[in-house]
């Protein structure tokens, strides 16, 4: 129950010693792409880079984490519709190289063997490069000339004659002349961010010499969490800034739905990231570890990931420390009643490791001081589907028919707990459904001869919604129905890519905006 829920609550000694690899996750990411990983909110995307951070450290490489939705110091600016997109962008870009500035400099004081003073001065030119400002406004030019001459002269004689006469005379001749001109110039606007993209990459890579060869890890985490439409800017400073940079290698999580990483430019071309091109997206997480794929390797995996967090979260002292030493075996033995239990912990969580490790603290908290078993993980399971997922769609009400919807057509009539759809199809509610984890892709690229030419993703509904339906006659029977290659026909455990015929699985999306306009008319 104590297990840190999100990676950003943990310690970086939690971090690096909870991490479970999946099969040769580590090892795509461990090369010097660029490389774009994607993953839905608790699949580990904060894990992963933390775990890239930690080993840039220790193999003396300079590595910056940035979290995306810290940048800036003015809240809400970048989504401020009264500023013009230029400078909501230029704000943000600006942001993101002091973050960059700032790491370099924190890497600089921390390495004995940098020259300080060097590295200050190429910083500074970094910093130099990031903070012109131009003035935005009219301009007023006012020429001003002023002349004036005067002349005179004043002549008298004076006769004094108290005491000693004598005679006084005076004659006095003044003139003056005064000329003056002046320019006055008046500029009246807004000081706007200025950059220069070739100067900054410049900049930036005389910033990076100092620390002789090292490679800059730049770690982007939260990339979802900036406005769609100025993420093809920051997308594009990192094309033309930083990707050219060998010694810089740059690392996004995000969250596919919620991506916008390339525009169409009015004057031809693109800006932004060509995914493919200029970077790699390299792999999804959510396709790891679904039980419906493959339950003994997603077994294994939970199983190794429920095992390290537990030992990392003991404490080094007091009750719980001996669980620092306990085996993985005798971890499993401790903590479930048998087996099942935990393989119905790794199919509750669909794939997603945070819904692993709430449903099995709520699991937890029900069996108190004993063994956790297979009824414990289901109540648990059905709890963290109410309380978490399904409240929080129901904040959208048009998301939540549709998710009521697809439980009374597949798991009502069907039987079913998985349906397929064109991977063409183009849907926001299935997105968000998707997004909000109550529905999961575990299988993409399925064919059928009934249908050649065209491509489906096989979508799995989340375990709370019929978890009250297991060990009943509603229970679903199997992922869905096809007819096999070989001609048997049933319902699917472990989805195949070619099929002779899944007609029965195709869930029609038109069939749920027709009933809409059904109950509106009624």
């Amino acid at each position: 129950m104590k297990l840190p829920k999100r990676a950003e609550r943990a310690t970086s000694a939690q971090l690096v010693a909870s991490f479970t690899d999946a099969g040769s996750l580590l090892a795509s990411l461990a090369n010097n792409d660029h490389q774009i990983i994607f993953g839905r909110r608790g699949t580990g995307k904060t894990h992963v880079l933390s775990k890239l951070y930690a080993d840039a450290i220790a193999q003396n490489q300079i590595a910056i984490q940035v979290d995306l939705r810290t940048l800036g110091s003015t809240g809400g600016i970048y989504s401020d519709p009264n500023l013009p997109l230029s400078e909501r962008a230029t704000r943000l870009i600006t942001d993101l190289l002091w973050a960059i500035h700032d790491g370099l400099m924190g890497a600089a004081l921390d390495n004995e063997s940098v020259d300080l003073e060097v590295a200050q001065r190429r910083l500074d030119g970094l910093r130099d490069s990031i903070t012109q400002v131009c003035v935005v406004g009219q301009v007023v030019d006012a020429t001003n000339q002023n002349s004036e001459e005067s002349a005179g002269s004043t002549d008298g004689i004076s006769l004094d004659l108290s005491g000693n006469p004598g005679l006084t005379a005076k004659l006095e001749n003044v003139a003056s002349s005064t000329r003056s001109s002046g320019r006055t110039v008046t500029v009246s606007g807004v000081a706007r961010h200025r950059l220069v993209f070739g100067n900054v990459s410049t900049a930036l890579r005389e910033a990076c010499a100092p620390f002789s060869g090292a490679t800059l890890w730049l770690l982007l985490d939260e990339w979802s969490e900036v406005p769609l439409d100025l993420q093809p800017y920051l997308a594009d400073l990192l094309r033309r800034t930083v990707f050219p940079i060998r010694e810089i290698v740059v690392k996004i999580a995000a969250i596919e739905q919620r991506t916008n990483f390339q525009i169409a430019s009015e004057q031809g071309g693109s800006i932004g990231i060509e995914i493919g091109a200029d970077a790699v997206a390299s792999l999804t997480l959510d396709d790891f570890m679904v039980f419906d794929n493959n339950a003994t390797t997603a077994t294994a995996f939970f199983k190794s990931l429920l095992w390290k967090h537990v030992r990392s979260s003991a404490p080094e002292k007091g009750e719980g420390h001996e669980l620092k030493e306990i085996s993985e075996s005798s971890f499993v033995s401790a903590a479930f009643t048998q087996i099942n239990a935990l393989q119905e912990l790794v199919r509750a969580a669909e794939g997603v490791p945070r819904d692993a490790i709430n449903v099995m603290a709520l699991a937890a908290q029900s069996a108190s001081d004993r063994a956790i078993s297979v009824a414990d993980i289901r109540s648990a399971a059905r709890q963290w589907y109410q309380q978490s997922k399904e409240a929080a769609i129901g904040s959208r009400q048009s998301a939540l028919d549709l998710l009521h919807w697809i439980r009374e057509d597949v798991i009502g009539e069907r039987r079913a707990r998985a349906f397929l759809l064109p991977s063409s199809t183009k849907s926001d509610l299935i997105d968000y459904l998707y997004d909000s984890r109550v529905i999961h892709v575990i299988k993409k690229g399925v064919s059928s001869n009934e249908t050649r030419g065209v491509r489906y993703n096989v979508y799995a509904i989340d375990y709370g919604c019929y978890v009250d339906l297991i060990s009943t006659t509603s229970a679903p029977q199997g992922l869905f129905e096809a007819e096999s290659e070989m001609g048997v026909s049933g319902y699917v455990d472990v989805p195949a890519t070619d099929y002779r015929s899944i007609r029965r699985a195709i869930l029609n999306l038109s069939d749920f905006e027709n009933s809409l306009l059904s109950s509106s008319a009624s």
